[in-house]
């Protein structure tokens, strides 16, 4: 997988920049220059132990330590703990460890700070996701670049792993509030999860759609989960809690950065089979998402729009350098492919390719009925509970779709 780079534009000025919290605050930089680093080997976080996450919680409050930085560390000295109480010749042997880091290292073995983080996460029901942890989002954390760990609060399933992106401008208008609100509720239609940024414009329409549609949603946030940015959105991001999950890799007390929103925008883009932008300039951040989304391995797609139309210049230029163009969800779903391993959605089924959500209740009863492996036609019979020439011609209509492919005269396997 390819390691992510640093984008060649400046980035535009942002509404987040206005905000300003009241609260004790990190000068935490979640650095580009260490998440994008010039080496292209992916980055791989070990399972921290229980005894282990006051130490690598300690670290990763420290300004300048990034995931590259936390993997050399722990190469190094093999335990967070083992890192707090390295010598600082030990620490400035380790490359890229200078003396301000190895200084900022061994200060905070004595900083309250990681105490009054636990405090407020508790006080605020917000749960600490470290690597390893098994409600931690597997496809995440294949990107090059992974969150050190994730600040969350809401409800977890293993259904967001079939999750979508929808990015776009904050400055939507009705022709594009109108396309994510279709997109986010025809995608829940077919049990996908929402992710977006919670920002104002797109990001909100499509959260509060799949909210409305009955769906799940993930907000990633670029602000602690506490200090909701816009303040307009504290509503809305109360009820994802209740639909879904707030997500973040900034700790409480944190002020939004520059660079913390394009950093944020990866992790959107890391979550998700696919993104989809709708309306962005063409110099604007739901570009810097589509241009992680492709590096990731992502599938890329965007709504075309007027010609005339400043907002709609990002995503026509998207479609013209080979982005997928989509009129509505059942387009998203065609194009994606198989699921790295099977997900059980909330009606029960375990779906190996998300193109299954449009078959219909005999089709999927069928389906479900068939195993990777060669499958006799009795066992799909007995298994889907259906009546024979229902399930001799659902298997036909399986096999034109190219669900199924036939693997002798009477077994069968599934394509995906």
């Amino acid at each position: 997988m390819q390691q992510n780079k640093p984008v060649d534009q400046p980035l535009l000025p942002l509404d987040d920049l206005e905000y300003q919290t009241e609260s004790e605050h990190l000068e935490i930089v979640l650095q580009v220059n260490d998440a994008i680093a010039s080496d292209e080997t992916q980055v791989v976080l070990p399972t921290i132990a229980f005894d282990e996450r006051e130490a690598y919680l300690r670290l990763s409050l420290i300004p300048g330590i990034g995931p590259r930085t936390m993997a050399r560390l722990l190469n190094e000295f093999e335990k967070p703990s083992n890192v707090l109480t390295a010598s600082l010749g030990q620490l400035g042997a380790v490359q890229k460890i200078g003396p301000k880091l190895a200084s900022g290292i061994r200060d905070a073995r004595h900083d309250d700070l990681v105490h009054r983080v636990v405090e407020h996460c508790q006080d605020h029901e917000v749960e600490i996701l470290y690597p390893g942890d098994s409600r931690n989002f597997k496809l995440l954390q294949e990107i090059a670049d992974p969150p050190l760990l994730l600040y969350a609060r809401g409800r977890f399933s293993k259904a967001d792993a079939m999750s979508i992106g929808i990015v776009g401008t904050r400055h939507a208008s009705y022709y594009g509030k109108q396309m994510a609100d279709r997109i986010a509720r025809g995608l829940c239609g077919y049990q996908m999860t929402i992710v977006s940024g919670l920002a104002r414009g797109i990001d909100g329409v499509c959260h509060r759609s799949a909210i409305e549609a009955g769906g799940r949603t993930i907000a990633v946030l670029g602000s602690g989960l506490t200090d909701i940015y816009p303040p307009e959105h504290k509503e809305l991001a109360d009820q994802i809690t209740e639909h879904g999950l707030l997500i973040s890799e900034t700790p409480p007390f944190s002020k939004p950065k520059a660079g913390v929103f394009p950093q944020r925008n990866r992790i959107i883009s890391g979550l998700s089979l696919g993104i989809v932008v709708i309306e962005a300039a063409d110099r604007s951040g739901s570009l810097i998402t589509a241009r992680h989304a492709g590096e990731q391995g992502r599938d890329v797609f965007a709504v075309p729009g007027p010609v005339t139309s400043r907002t709609s210049r990002g995503c026509n230029q998207l479609i013209r350098d080979g982005a997928i163009l989509i009129q509505d969800a059942e387009d998203v779903i065609e194009h994606l492919g198989p699921l790295t391993q099977g997900v059980e959605v909330d009606s029960g089924l375990v779906v190996q390719t998300p193109s299954e959500m449009q078959l219909n209740d005999v089709e999927k009863a069928v389906l479900q009925a068939i195993e990777t492996q060669a499958t006799d036609i009795d066992c799909v019979i007995a298994r889907s509970g259906l009546p024979v020439p229902r399930v001799l011609s659902t298997i036909s209509v399986l096999e034109i779709k190219g669900f199924i492919v036939r693997t002798g005269s009477r077994s069968l396997t599934r394509r995906f």
